[in-house]
């Protein structure tokens, strides 16, 4: 086995550790919520009799290995248990909201990625220009906001005060998809792309920086090479480790910040699920959408580390020469 193949295996071995461990986390902090979540869900007047029943019936009553066992028992197979407030599938209540918040997620990556790297690099090979001045205050302005003052900017400037080009938030008739209606994705998307940008511009300027600075590179600058290729071959594959950890950091963190854009936009994703569930203590619902997002964040780190394993010049030529 290659020394490529061992760390790419290694990284997936601890990715579905920690997300075991994880899962482990979610459950014990449900049990640590306070109240009754069969009376919270029945609500106050609610006689004994039927909150007994509705406790067996969620299985609270059962010791909390069992349910922790059971649970994930489910999870593993594809069942995400019922939803008390809907007495539906949990996974059928959050299909089309995973979808919404998953092209929300998508669009936000493949419009911020390519800019910001682009942002990054024009930087880089401009240093010490007024360009390079500009770009950095701006992305450290943009890195200084958090992300509802920057959708709220959003939705000063271009739905309500000055421009009211977009909608203001989020509206579709009932089981119509939010893609239908492309307008009102625009401000939700273009919020998430400026919190992930500036911290993506950042690293790779000064990655791609330290890489323009190295040995290797002016050795190839020597050997008379055009600076296109002494950029293209040389030192931007010594950039894609860092940042790519990075931009994994960023697209990973879309997964908790989506819950913040969600609700200022009144988006139908899980966001909003996840606001409802934990006012309506449906423990099932808050458990597997705080998983699924759990899921998302390991996953996009793993996909970091193996581009970066990848990408590194010195593992490539170390597991060649092994093999």
């Amino acid at each position: 086995m290659s020394l490529l193949t061992k760390m790419i295996l290694k990284r997936l071995l601890v990715s579905l550790l920690v997300l075991l461990v994880v899962s482990l986390l979610i459950f014990a902090a449900t049990l640590l919520l306070p109240g009754d979540p069969a009376r919270a869900i029945l609500g106050q007047q609610a006689t004994p009799e039927r909150v007994a029943a509705l406790t067996e019936q969620l299985g609270l009553d059962r010791p909390a290995w069992e349910r922790y066992l059971s649970w994930l028992g489910g999870v593993v197979t594809g069942d995400l248990g019922f939803s008390a407030a809907t007495q539906g599938p949990v996974s059928e209540l959050l299909g089309g909201r995973i979808a919404a918040s998953a092209l929300l997620l998508v669009l936000t990556a493949l419009i911020s990625t390519p800019v910001a790297l682009a942002l990054g690099a024009w930087a880089a090979t401009r240093r010490g220009t007024r360009t390079d001045s500009m770009l950095s205050g701006s992305s450290l302005v943009l890195a200084a906001l958090p992300e509802f003052v920057i959708g709220v900017l959003l939705v000063v400037l271009f739905a309500t005060s000055v421009l009211q080009i977009l909608p203001s938030v989020t509206i579709a008739r009932p089981g119509e998809p939010v893609w239908a209606r492309p307008e009102q994705l625009v401000l939700p998307v273009l919020t998430l792309a400026l919190v992930v940008i500036p911290y993506v511009v950042r690293m790779t300027r000064a990655t791609l920086s330290e890489a323009l600075d190295a040995g290797f590179v002016e050795m190839a600058r020597l050997k008379g090479l055009p600076e296109r290729t002494v950029l293209v071959r040389h030192a931007v594959p010594h950039t894609i480790g860092p940042v790519a950890q990075v931009l994994a950091l960023q697209l990973a963190w879309l997964a908790g910040g989506v819950v913040v854009v969600e609700f200022l936009f009144r988006y139908p994703g899980i966001g909003q699920a996840l606001i409802d569930a934990v006012a309506n203590r449906d423990v099932q619902v808050v458990q597997a959408i705080t998983l699924i997002i759990a899921a998302f964040y390991v996953l996009v780190n793993l996909a970091a580390d193996v581009a970066g394993i990848l990408a590194d010049p010195r593992i490539r030529h170390a597991s060649g020469g092994g093999a």
